[in-house]
Parts: structure tokens; C-alpha cells; sequence
């Protein structure tokens, strides 16, 4: 069977992978990785696959028309996000009134609109998708009916069928499945993806799905990956990094994308372990939390090349904490921070303004916490409850929300808006708190020596290219907003 994994046109590098979907304040553009996945999948299952990134090689609607005549699919996954769904699904209906196909549309707003996606697509493949896409291609191929294919809603006899959701993935799956860095080398180009964090050109790699961690705020385990979490085995992740070295010899560094690497400190220290004795020798970061490392084991994660943990601080206020379910107290951060320093590992640290709880004093305890950390990487982003989450039920039953149309989260240029309001904290004060976090962190003196840390390091070139690529797309974003509230 051909089929076409689409990463749909939108705006100029735009990531629908990201956790809050944005342009990327820092040049950031993260790799399709969930198409990437379900890719490798089908061609190992035989079929002939080709995989399009339209925000990587700027293409628009009118190219990916093109390409598809010249492929002549017999099925169109189209992948969607909750703040590119209106454009997602135009995308989908020009496809389906050019080409005879099937479309199929994937991604977190399938689990949550699946009606309002059947509009436009064929079938929707709802939740974690790369297994069901699987069994769904063997169906149509064969001819046989879809009915029993797990985690599917389709059109039969004008009305939509929901088939019962699929289990999630399991560990042994998750070994199974080929290894997505051999699907970049395939089909996309390693230099069109940038982590602000990470050294460039690098690669994104799962090591474990799904999150056990009750936050409020985050989408994928609450509409896309679940909370069950499921892991590959340490020889299974060291046997893909021996590959990278090996077949992408460019790559500077691994970023294990899971939504938290470090749940289980025993698995974090046997990687380690392995990874030394394999004798290794590229750099990786991570996602992590403050409650699941202690000083020794950043120790030795700082031996097996960990460059950055990048951590969600959300806030400094212990009320606010306990609002989202976050699972840890402010001093517990801080307590983090100084660990994470004294093992020499960069930290990039995440906050969120406008969580519930959130006011004027609040802000400027997170503020004081920025500048007292001294994180070498600050994201602050706006509060952006999606649907399908506990956080988003919340606005709306208490009536902050200002729409509740995950198209409207981003502006003209594709930066967050905020779409929550307080009576004592308007949508445009969170926003220009934010902006003014970033500014007073990073274009003030004080930040100088920190980047000077990062550029003291063996590899200081490397960090150099990526300091500066970042900085300039900061001051493009920091000049856009200026002209925009000037206009």
C-alpha cells in the first residue's frame, strides 16, 4: 500500500510536536516525530511510505498537491494539533477534492473533536496512533472490514462509528518498533531541526511513552499518550545511539523526547551504567522532574554525557503547585536547582504564567525564583489549557476562558495568546509578563556570565552556534511583538 504521512503547511516553522505549539521564540522546530514512528512502522509492515514536513521545507498547499499526483497514494495521514485544527482540516478537505484517497487524520485533537474531524476525513486514528495505522493499512489493503480495528472512528451509512480504544502501547512494543533516527536518515534532513538546548544538528528519540504524573496543565497524557507508562529496554536505547554514531556521524546530540526519562532513578542509573561500559561518547538531555532525581544520580548521568535537564518549574508559589497537581513545593525546586548546578548539568527551567492562583505577587515570586536559580535556558510561557484537560475544565466551568477555540491560542505570527482572563489579571497582562520575564533575563548583564559558562566548555564552538542561533531568533521574536502593539 502507498501511503503519505503529511506534516500539513501552516505557519513558517511551525511545531506541531511541541507541547505548547508555537513558532519557536528561540528558532526551535522539533521533528514530526509521532509521523516519524508510525512510518517506520508501516514500512516494516511493507508498505511504500513517504513522509512530507511541510514546516521544515516550507512547502505550501499547492507543492504538497503536486507531490501527492506524483505519489498517487492510496491513503493520506494528515497529522493535526489543537491550535492548527481549522487549518488541518482545510488542508485535508483540498486533498480529498483533488485526489481520490483516504484521508485519515492523527494527533491530540482526535481523541477530543473526532465528529468535527469525520466533517473533512475518511477515518480518524484517535490517541497514540502508529499501531492502529498499522492494522488499518493491513485491513484496507486485504480489503476486510475496518469495524474491529481499535482506536478508529469512521463514516459508515451517514452516521460515525467509534471503535473501542486500543490499549495502550506496551513496553515490548515499544522494542519492536524500528528505530526513528533510521526514518530521519530516510526521509528528512537533520539540519532543518533545532532545539535551543540541545547542540545542532541533533536528533529526538523516544525512550518511554506516557506520564504517571497528575499535572492539570499537560495535554499528551491527557489526550494523546496516556498516563500508563511504558518503556524500551536500556539495550534496545543504546543499540539506537550505536546506530547514530554510526549512520548519522553529524549528530551532535540525543534528545530523549519522553514526557519525563527520569521516573525511575534505578532505570536513569542502569543507563548510565550501559551507556559507559558501551563506551559512548554522544551528549544527550532529557526531560525530568524535581522530585525524581537526587544529587548522586545526576552524578551520574553528568558521567554518561547528560548536557541539560529540562525540568517544568510552572511556578514559585506552593498554592499555585498544589492548583495544577504539580507533586513538589518550592523549596524541593530549589533544592533541585542547586543539585542539577553542583553535578555540573545545564538547567533549562520551565514556568507558566497565568495558572490558577495565578496574581501580581505571584508573578513576581516566579520572577525573584528566575534570577535566584540562574537557569542557563528560560522558557515562560503563557498558561494555554487544552481541551481534553483537567486544567481546561476548570477555566471553563469558572468562566476565565475568553474563547474556547484552540485556534484562536496563537496570533497572526504564531505566538501564544493568552486566552484565560482574570478580573484581577487581564489575558494582555499575562502576556506582557512574559515577554517581560524573557527580556529581564536574558538582555540584562547579569545573564552574561551564565552564557559565558556555557560557551567555557570543550565543545565551546558547538555552543557558541547555538547561543547565537538561538539569541537571534529571540530578538526577531522580542522586535515582532514590539511592531505588533506599536500597530
Amino acid at each position: 500500500m502507498k501511503i503519505y504521512m503529511l506534516n500539513p503547511p501552516y505557519l513558517p516553522r511551525f511545531g506541531r510536536e511541541m507541547r505548547w505549539q508555537d513558532t519557536g521564540r528561540g528558532g526551535t522546530l522539533y521533528y514530526p516525530i509521532w509521523l516519524s514512528y508510525a512510518t517506520g512502522l508501516l514500512e516494516q509492515k511493507g508498505h511504500n511510505v513517504r513522509l512530507v514536513d511541510c514546516p521544515a521545507w516550507n512547502w505550501n498547499i499547492n507543492k504538497v498537491l503536486e507531490d501527492l499526483k506524483k505519489f498517487s497514494p492510496d491513503m493520506v495521514v494528515v497529522e493535526t494539533s489543537f491550535t492548527s485544527l481549522k487549518n488541518d482540516l482545510t488542508i485535508s478537505k483540498k486533498i480529498k477534492e483533488e485526489l481520490d484517497t483516504i484521508v485519515v487524520n492523527v494527533g491530540p485533537p482526535t481523541s477530543q473533536f473526532p465528529e468535527k474531524i469525520l466533517e473533512v476525513a475518511d477515518i480518524v486514528a484517535r490517541y497514540e496512533y502508529d499501531f492502529t495505522l498499522a492494522e488499518l493499512a493491513e485491513k484496507l489493503e486485504k480489503g476486510i472490514s475496518i469495524q474491529n480495528v481499535l482506536g478508529i472512528s469512521f463514516k459508515q451509512n451517514n452516521r460515525i462509528v467509534h471503535n473501542t480504544d486500543r490499549p495502550w502501547s506496551t513496553s515490548k512494543q515499544l522494542d519492536e518498533l524500528p528505530f526513528v533516527s533510521k526514518v530521519y536518515k530516510k526521509h528528512l534532513n537533520i539540519y532543518d531541526y533545532f532545539l535551543n538546548y540541545s547542540l545542532y544538528p541533533m536528533v529526538q528519540i523516544f525512550t518511554g511513552r506516557g506520564c504517571p504524573y497528575q499535572c492539570t496543565f499537560c495535554s499528551w497524557p491527557q489526550t494523546f499518550m496516556g498516563r500508563k507508562y511504558r518503556v524500551r529496554s536500556i539495550e534496545n536505547i543504546l543499540n539506537e545511539l550505536e546506530y547514530i554514531k554510526e549512520n548519522l556521524p553529524k549528530v551532535k546530540e540525543v534528545f530523549f523526547e519522553d514526557d519525563t526519562f527520569t521516573v525511575n532513578k534505578k532505570r536513569v542509573k542502569e543507563f548510565c551504567k550501559e551507556y559507559q561500559e558501551k563506551g559512548l561518547d554522544v551528549f544527550w538531555s532529557c526531560n525530568a522532574r524535581v522530585d525524581t532525581l537526587d544529587f548522586e544520580t545526576m552524578k551520574e548521568m553528568k558521567k554518561a554525557n547528560c548536557r541539560f535537564l529540562i525540568v517544568g518549574f510552572e511556578s514559585a508559589d506552593d498554592e499555585i503547585l498544589r492548583n495544577i497537581k504539580k507533586g513538589f513545593t518550592v523549596e524541593q525546586a530549589r533544592t533541585f536547582a542547586k543539585n542539577v548546578k553542583k553535578a555540573g548539568i545545564f538547567l533549562h527551567a520551565d514556568f507558566i504564567i497565568g495558572l490558577p492562583g495565578e496574581t501580581k505577587e505571584t508573578i513576581e515570586k516566579t520572577r525573584k525564583f528566575i534570577k535566584e536559580i540562574k537557569p542557563e535556558q528560560l522558557q515562560v510561557s503563557v498558561v494555554s489549557p487544552f481541551p481534553g484537560t483537567e486544567l481546561y475544565n476548570w477555566y471553563k466551568k469558572q468562566g476565565y476562558l475568553l474563547t474556547d477555540n484552540p485556534d484562536e491560542y496563537l496570533d497572526e505570527q504564531g505566538h501564544q495568546k493568552s486566552i484565560v482572563s482574570y478580573p484581577w489579571l487581564s489575558n494582555e497582562e499575562i502576556i506582557r509578563t512574559v515577554d517581560s520575564i524573557l527580556k529581564d533575563y536574558y538582555l540584562y548583564p547579569a545573564y552574561i556570565p551564565v552564557a559565558l559558562k556555557q560557551l567555557f566548555q570543550k565543545n565551546f564552538l558547538d555552543e557558541g552556534k547555538r547561543l547565537w542561533r538561538s539569541a537571534i531568533a529571540f530578538i526577531q521574536y522580542i522586535f515582532t511583538r514590539y511592531v505588533s502593539r506599536r500597530s
